[in-house]
Formats: C-alpha cells, sequence, structure tokens
C-alpha cells in the first residue's frame, strides 16, 4: 500500500524528518511519500497559522489524490489535525491525522495520558480537538514546553531537555500512564524520552501509519470514515 503523508507547513527539513519516522513505522510492503506545499506558514503555531496553512494544504491534496494514481491512505502530518475534517468529506481513501492517530492509540493503550506540545497558544487547539474526538475523559493535561515549533530542528538538545522536564512534570501531577508528543518535530525524540522516563511515549507520525495500514487493511469504506 501507499501512504501519502502532507506536512501542512512549508519547511522542508520537517517534512524529510517526518517522512523518515514514516518510513521506519511502516510495515513492510508499505511504501510513504512525505510533502509539503510551496506556500504558506513556516510552522503552524495555533489557529491563525492553521487558517494560512489550509490553502496550500487543499492544493497538494488535490494534486496527488485527484490523479490517475492516488494514494490508499493520507495522514496530514500537522498535530492540530489542520484541515482534517474538511479533507476527510472530499476523501475516497481513509484520512487521519496524528494528533488523532496519536490520542486513540494512548486511550487505547496507556490511559489516561498527558500531551506536552510545543507553545501553550496551541493548546486551546488541541482540547478541543481531543473533546471532538470524544477522548477528554482519556487525556489528564495538556502541556506546553513553549518551544517555537522551529527551535526543535535549531536547536534540538535544548528542545529535548525542555519537554523532558514537561514529561517529568507530567508524570508528577497528572497521574497519567502515558504521552503523547504534540508536535510532528518531536518524532525522532519519542524513542529517547521513553527509554529516558521509563513511560510509554506516543508520537502521531507513528501512530497515523499504523492506523492507515489497519484501515486499508480491514477494508475501508468511505462510508464509514470512523
Amino acid at each position: 500500500m501507499r501512504i501519502l503523508i502532507i506536512n501542512p507547513n512549508t519547511t522542508a527539513s520537517m517534512t524529510e524528518t517526518i517522512g523518515v519516522a514514516a518510513k521506519n513505522a511502516a510495515s513492510v510492503g508499505t511504501t510513504v511519500l512525505a510533502v509539503n506545499p510551496d506556500s504558506g506558514p513556516a510552522s503552524i503555531q495555533g489557529p491563525d497559522d492553521g487558517e494560512a496553512a489550509l490553502p496550500g494544504l487543499y492544493k497538494i491534496f488535490d494534486r496527488h489524490m485527484l490523479g490517475g494514481d492516488p494514494f490508499d491512505a493520507v495522514v496530514i502530518a500537522c498535530f492540530d489535525d489542520t484541515g482534517l475534517e474538511e479533507l476527510r468529506d472530499r476523501s475516497k481513501v481513509p484520512i487521519t491525522g496524528i494528533g488523532e492517530a496519536a490520542y486513540r492509540l494512548a486511550a487505547e493503550t496507556a490511559a489516561p495520558f498527558s500531551v506536552v506540545t510545543t507553545l501553550a497558544v496551541s493548546i486551546p487547539v488541541l482540547e478541543y480537538n481531543i473533546k471532538s474526538y470524544g477522548l477528554a475523559a482519556q487525556c489528564a493535561r495538556v502541556r506546553a514546553s513553549e518551544i517555537p515549533v522551529l527551535d526543535l530542528e535549531l536547536n534540538p538538545e535544548q528542545s529535548l531537555s525542555r519537554i523532558g522536564s514537561e514529561v517529568a512534570v507530567a508524570m508528577k501531577y497528572d497521574q497519567c500512564r502515558s504521552i503523547v508528543l504534540g508536535c510532528a518535530g518531536m518524532a525522532d525524540m519519542a524513542r529517547i524520552l521513553e527509554k529516558d522516563y521509563s513511560i510509554p511515549v506516543i508520537e502521531g507520525v507513528s501512530a497515523a501509519v499504523a492506523w492507515c495500514e489497519r484501515q486499508v487493511a480491514a477494508g475501508w469504506e468511505n462510508t464509514d470514515k470512523t
């Protein structure tokens, strides 16, 4: 099967990181293509950036999915699940966002979970999404590490340390059984944090790839998009 992974921001280096994480998570026989728009915000931090990213996101979805050889499944690789509902209404194949996939995996395997994201401006969006997915009772708290998205690549060691500190705080105060990393740019940190803090750490790229594989294997139909 073939999975299209769309990073809605324009930062190609982040798209590359996402692609590597997706390929590492994919089963034998699954291929992935990670792409990003040519225009739009360099990162998505809050609802204004999400809105600004929609035209580029829709354009790249149409470019790859309306031709003669569409993919078998699609992943929106922004933790805000930017444009997910709109594209889900149009999609003839299974589609998820890395936020939704991570929340559902955490809820199924190690609830309650706490989310550690980037900036506080993203918290209302994530909390709204969690509630809309019917998972509010499984979420202990959404926390911000106060690291700008692009700093995840510019200052990786400092970012990892700050995120780890927030994981420790969540473990101490939230009574959570797992941590969800709330940004696609954190995809390569999950294994390190899981080892360092001895708690399940879930990142959305791998979770979304696994979700897509399950849906396709189960014979997904576009009349059932849950």
